[in-house]
């Protein structure tokens, strides 16, 4: 092979890559992976302490948990893309997601709504086998986000957020679920924590992301109501988490000091928005705060039952 020959063949493996790490980045970004990972964390917390309260082992749950893993991931993944192919007309106004697939064109939308469609059907099937309850959970979920919250509340009224927060918050009743269909009281303070976590942490994203939100049109609290009716609706829903760690008081006494740390932690950051000048450095710092809490509080829980569930 000679020069040119060799040179365009590195031209040309050069440009194939390129255009795989574009299309596998695309990808990605359709199908919020950020998203499916923090949730997977969650649902795995629920399956976690279903085996731990229901006196259970790991060892002889493998299959299930691979099943309720793949299968929530692929509900939310589907989800997600039926969420960016809907708004794909006020995508193009805000930076964040202005260059989506649905956006670009990178991905044919027909290939999109089909990829939505399948996901979302395959990991409800999947969920099936490990328990009815946890696929009938998994599709109120999946409802939830891309009708209640996608196709009706987001572009009309500023309870979106709570409205999706419901989405967000049934991943660890699916993995109860698939191990005790009949769900323990704590799955449903999992569901809680989630469900209180949620409101925090987007109208954290909110207040960032203000100006775009309202460029596009959706009703955020900050847009619609201000920064200071948001920072009391961020301090009500951070305070509601206080006394949760407490009916999991099961999980012994280093989980409710850590638990309560965090929630103190980030109450005391909340109220401090009052006196900071800059919203938006406040806005930065509740929105990682609440991320590490996320990883914090749930990583503490399987950490603290690690002994009952591995034997």
């Amino acid at each position: 092979m000679n020069k040119i020959e060799a040179t365009s063949s590195q031209v040309i493996g050069k440009t194939d890559s390129k255009e795989g790490s574009t299309l596998w980045a695309d990808m990605m970004a359709l199908i919020k992976v950020g998203i499916i990972n923090s949730n997977l964390l969650t649902a795995f917390a629920g399956f976690w302490l279903a085996l731990y309260y229901a006196g259970e082992s790991l060892s002889t749950h493998w299959g299930t948990l691979l099943l309720t893993l793949v299968g929530t991931a692929l509900v939310i993944a589907g989800g997600c893309i039926l969420n960016n192919y809907y708004d794909r007309d006020i995508d193009p106004v805000m930076k964040r997601t202005k260059k989506r697939a649905t956006v670009t064109g990178t991905i044919p939308l027909k290939v999109i709504l089909l990829m939505g469609i399948v996901s979302s059907a395959a990991g409800v099937a999947l969920l099936s086998f490990t328990s009815v309850q946890a696929a009938v959970i998994g599709t109120i979920g999946w409802f939830t986000y891309v009708v209640l919250y996608t196709m009706w509340s987001k572009r009309k009224y500023t309870i979106n957020t709570a409205i999706g927060s419901v989405s967000g918050a049934v991943p660890p009743l699916i993995g109860w679920a698939a191990v005790d269909p009949d769900l323990h009281f704590a799955a449903y303070v999992l569901f809680l924590i989630m469900f209180m976590w949620q409101t925090p942490h987007f109208l954290a994203l909110a207040v960032k992301k203000r100006d775009e939100y309202k460029a596009a049109g959706v009703p955020m609290l900050p847009v619609v109501h201000g920064f200071a009716i948001t920072r009391r609706q961020m301090v009500i829903y951070v305070t509601c988490l206080l006394p949760l760690p407490f009916y999991m008081s099961a999980l012994g006494n280093v989980f409710l000091i850590i638990a309560t740390l965090l929630n103190v932690g980030w109450l005391v950051m909340s109220i401090y928005g009052f006196i900071m000048k800059n919203h938006m450095k406040w806005a930065n710092l509740m929105f990682v705060y609440s991320l590490n809490y996320l990883m914090i509080i749930f990583l503490t829980m399987i950490i603290v039952t690690l002994p009952g569930v591995i034997n």
